[in-house]
């Protein structure tokens, strides 16, 4: 089972309000999305109890998209304590994400 955290407009503000997290804004019909998935679901393990792994379904949430601005995907947004500190826009390496990730905490 995976380890993320998928997030709905409901939740986001709660689950990024404190500490690091990052969200990966995605949809199922995106090739680029589809390649970085087992990444992302590798952070979520390595990062457990250090930093939250989320999703969001850009399908499905589009309000979020629209909120925060998405236009391309996938779209990686770092928040720390509730603010974007940083972005990651198309496909990057799993290690690419966890040294930013790291460097965040």
């Amino acid at each position: 089972m995976s380890k993320y955290i998928e997030l709905d407009q409901n939740s986001i503000e709660d689950t990024v309000s404190s500490g690091i997290s990052l969200v990966d804004f995605w949809a199922p019909w995106c090739g680029p999305c589809r390649m970085i998935a087992p990444a992302i679901e590798q952070l979520a393990e390595e990062f457990e109890g250090k930093a939250k792994i989320c999703k969001v379904n850009t399908e499905i949430e589009q309000e979020l998209t629209v909120k925060y601005g998405i236009r391309s995907i996938p779209t990686i947004l770092f928040f720390k304590d509730g603010e974007i500190i940083d972005h990651v826009i198309g496909a990057t390496t799993k290690a690419a994400l966890a040294d930013k990730l790291n460097g965040l905490l």
